[in-house]
């Protein structure tokens, strides 16, 4: 769906209803409260707004992934964090040379990010033959690059500050602490919170998206109630709902089942509960849209030869491909020949190339940092030139390499 979306509108905003394609994501929709004002045009909605639900999942998974996760193990952890290290520090280093007192100077966090839905896409059309641990090393690598992602947009990709919003931020985020630390377990109160939260950060010049982040970090990843409680408690309450069916009292059935509903919820840490719930949702509609509204890039013969003549268009490609790719073979090289981590098992080193070409697949993140670094229209399509042609490569280079190198099963 991903791939689909992206395809329609590149053939939408090149066709003759390319107009059309610009009048919807450029309307203007407002939303007054009476004490806040939100006007923003349908795109930034969607990225403001919609991709706060992505990266509420994305935090959700980071922190399943360090509390229960390949995180949670130092050894286990240490190869593909210090993969993403190098994947993140020597694209950005390549685009800063090639760009620096440029006006695309902005633009060095762009080729840093790796898309893990494509990425993972692509592993997983090679076959069963890849070993279940190089699949691992790469979600983990993608996680550990989202943080990498996460803290770069924080700290280099904010607007001017309000410190008044900023302010306002701190209570909505102390306020889901207390509750939190409280044992509040009502969604709706959650929600509430995360509102105001996001409604903050918006205003405040930080990107709303982070507040999405900072909420998956603050979810439980721990359930309320042992199972070993869970399965005693089910067993008694079992027994009355058989006892209500008998007695043909469906007021004390159905009192027996939501019981039994609060009980499960309960032994489901809530970190797991929201991703699995959220997390299609995510998939199938918010990173669709997102790609619908952000992909429409224009093809004309002069946005080409002035692509492959932009600095920015060749710093993102350049970091992408060969960035990604020797930045993170390069840094698993080190820390497995300086005794700092392992190889995954099963693994080889051409599998391991074949996955830091995977990473060049930039696509999500990428344009959401596009988006984020320049203002310029002809930035932002030279930016997308780089980010569409390298991502295609590193895909089809990926697959190559990982099916020349992997045994069918």
């Amino acid at each position: 769906m991903l791939l689909v979306s992206a395809v329609t509108a590149m053939i939408w905003a090149n066709s003759p209803w390319q107009d059309s394609y610009h009048d919807l994501w450029e309307a203007v929709i407002t939303v007054d409260l009476g004490f806040v004002l939100f006007q923003e045009d349908l795109q930034h909605w969607v990225n403001d707004g919609l991709m706060a639900l992505f990266f509420f999942v994305v935090g959700l998974e980071i922190k399943r992934e360090m509390t229960h996760g390949e995180l949670s193990s130092k050894r286990t952890a240490a190869l593909p964090v210090i993969a993403a290290l190098g994947g993140m520090i020597v694209p950005a280093t390549i685009y800063f040379s090639l760009n620096v007192g440029g006006d695309g100077q902005k633009g060095w966090g762009i080729p840093m990010a790796t898309d893990i839905a494509f990425a993972l896409g692509v592993l997983a059309l090679v076959g069963r033959g890849i070993p279940s641990q190089l699949r691992i090393f790469l979600l983990t690598l993608a996680i550990a690059d989202d943080i990498g992602a996460i803290l770069v947009i924080a700290v280099f990709y904010t607007s001017d500050l309000s410190f008044t919003a900023l302010g306002l931020a701190g209570l909505f985020l102390a306020g889901t602490a207390l509750v939190r630390r409280l044992g509040v377990v009502e969604v709706s109160i959650y929600l509430l919170l995360g509102i105001g939260l996001w409604a903050a950060m918006l205003k405040s010049g930080i990107h709303a998206t982070l507040a999405g982040v900072i909420l998956g970090l603050l979810t439980p990843a721990s359930a309320h109630m042992a199972k070993e409680v869970f399965l005693e408690s089910l067993d008694s309450l079992t027994r009355a709902y058989r006892q209500a069916l008998h007695d043909r009292d469906e007021h004390e059935a159905e009192a027996a089942l939501g019981e039994i509903e609060d009980l499960v919820q309960a032994t489901e840490a809530p970190v797991e509960r929201l991703e699995r719930i959220l997390h299609p949702f995510t998939s199938y509609l918010v990173i669709p849209v997102f790609a619908l509204a952000n992909a429409g890039l224009e093809f004309s013969g002069d946005s080409i030869r002035d692509a492959t003549t932009s600095s920015v268009t060749l710093g993102i490609a350049i970091g992408l491909l060969a960035g990604k790719f020797f930045g993170i073979l390069g840094a698993s090289w080190l820390a497995v020949r300086l005794g700092l981590a392992d190889l995954p098992s099963g693994g080889r080193w051409s599998q391991i190339a074949g996955v830091a070409m995977l990473a060049g697949i930039g696509f999500t993140v990428s344009l959401f940092i596009t988006g984020l670094a320049f203002d310029d229209e002809i930035l932002i399509s030279d930016a997308k030139m780089g980010i569409f042609g390298a991502s295609l490569i590193a895909g089809i280079s990926g697959y190559t390499l990982l099916r020349l190198t992997t045994r069918p099963t």
